[in-house]
C-alpha cells in the first residue's frame, strides 16, 4: 500500500511538467547508467562530451567502433558510451585494446583512461604500443593524481604540489607524456585542457582518422582531490588557470612542450606524421602479404 502511495504521488507532481528534449547525445550514451559517478565540476565529463562529439563529427560506423579503458575515474567512460566497449584491468587497457585490433583489423578502438593508468602500472604498455604504432587512438585525461582511490601521486605530478602520499610536496619531476608518445613512435601527438573543447574535439576527430597510434593528453581540473590539496579554488578557478597559462604552440618539439605551473602550459598539436603500423608490417613479413610484388620491384 505504501509504495502505491509513493508512487501516485510521484505520478501527480509529473502531471502537467513538459517532457524534457532528448539529448543531443543519446544515441551514443547508456542512458540507463546515468547520473555518471564523476564528481561536480571534473572535467571528465567535458572531455567524454568532446570524444561523442569528435566520433559524431567523423561520421564513424559504429558497428566498428570500440572503446577500451582501464581502472580509473576516466575508465567509466567505457560503461556510459553505447558501443561494443571493455572496461578492463588496471594498467591493461592497451594490450586488451592491442588484442582487439589484431583479431578485428577492421575496427577502429578508441583508448580513453587516466594518467596513473596509462602512464604508471600501464607505462610500459604505452611505451611498446607506440612503438609498434598499433592502430588505436589513446585519450589520457591527466588530472595530475590518483583521483579515485585517494588522491595519490601519479606520474603527471607537478614538482612541488601535494598529494596524500606526499603531504610536503611532490619530489619528483613529471612526465611530458606528448614527448614521451612521441620518442616512442606516435604519428599524432597532441595535448589541450578541458578549457579547450572546440580545439580537443577537432583534435580527437583527427586523430580518429590517422592511420597508426595517435595519442592525445588532455588536462583536466579535479577540485575533489588534487585541487583541494592544493588550494586551487574551485574547478572554474582550474580553468580559469589554464586559461591564463596555456599557450597554444602547433608543431613544437614536443621536447620543449612543457607544462610548467609557474609559467606557460604549452597546449597544442605537436606530431602529425604517417609510419606503417604494426598490422602492415606483420601481413608483410609473417603472412608474407605482397612480398613476391616487393621482390619483383627490388629485382628490376
Amino acid at each position: 500500500m505504501a509504495y502505491h502511495k509513493i508512487r501516485s504521488k510521484e505520478e501527480e507532481k509529473m502531471k502537467g511538467k513538459k517532457a524534457l528534449p532528448p539529448h543531443p547525445m543519446d544515441d551514443l550514451l547508456r542512458v540507463d547508467r546515468i547520473p555518471h559517478i564523476w564528481c561536480p565540476g571534473c572535467g571528465i565529463g567535458t572531455v567524454f562530451s568532446g570524444i561523442l562529439s569528435a566520433i559524431k563529427k567523423s561520421e564513424l560506423d559504429l558497428n566498428r567502433l570500440a572503446m577500451v579503458s582501464g581502472i580509473g575515474c576516466t575508465g567509466r567512460m567505457a560503461g556510459y558510451i553505447k558501443v561494443d566497449s571493455f572496461h578492463t584491468t588496471h594498467g591493461r587497457a592497451i594490450p586488451f585494446a592491442t588484442g582487439l585490433k589484431l583479431a578485428r583489423p577492421d575496427i577502429k578502438v578508441i583508448v580513453a583512461s587516466g594518467d596513473g593508468d596509462l602512464f604508471a602500472i600501464g607505462g610500459n604498455h604505452f611505451i611498446h604500443a607506440a612503438r609498434r604504432n598499433v592502430d588505436m587512438t589513446v585519450i589520457c585525461v591527466n588530472n595530475l593524481n590518483y583521483g579515485m582511490t585517494g588522491g595519490q601521486q601519479a606520474p603527471s605530478t607537478p614538482l612541488g604540489f601535494r598529494t596524500t602520499t606526499t603531504p610536503e610536496g611532490s619530489p619528483e619531476e613529471p612526465f611530458n607524456f606528448s614527448y614521451l608518445a612521441y620518442a616512442c613512435g606516435a604519428v599524432y601527438v597532441a595535448r589541450w585542457t578541458a578549457l579547450h573543447i572546440r580545439l580537443l574535439t577537432n583534435s580527437i576527430a583527427e586523430a580518429l582518422q590517422k592511420k597508426g597510434f595517435s595519442f592525445i593528453e588532455v588536462l583536466a581540473p579535479c577540485p575533489s582531490a588534487f585541487g583541494r590539496r592544493n588550494r586551487m579554488g574551485s574547478a572554474l578557478d582550474t580553468l580559469k588557470f589554464y586559461h591564463d597559462r596555456s599557450v597554444i604552440k602547433n608543431e613544437i618539439d614536443p621536447q620543449k612542450a612543457v607544462i610548467d605551473f609557474s609559467g606557460e602550459i604549452v597546449v597544442g598539436k605537436f606530431v602529425d606524421r604517417d609510419r606503417p603500423t604494426f598490422s602492415d608490417y606483420y601481413r608483410t613479413i609473417v603472412c608474407h602479404e605482397g612480398v613476391e610484388e616487393n621482390s619483383a620491384e627490388a629485382a628490376k
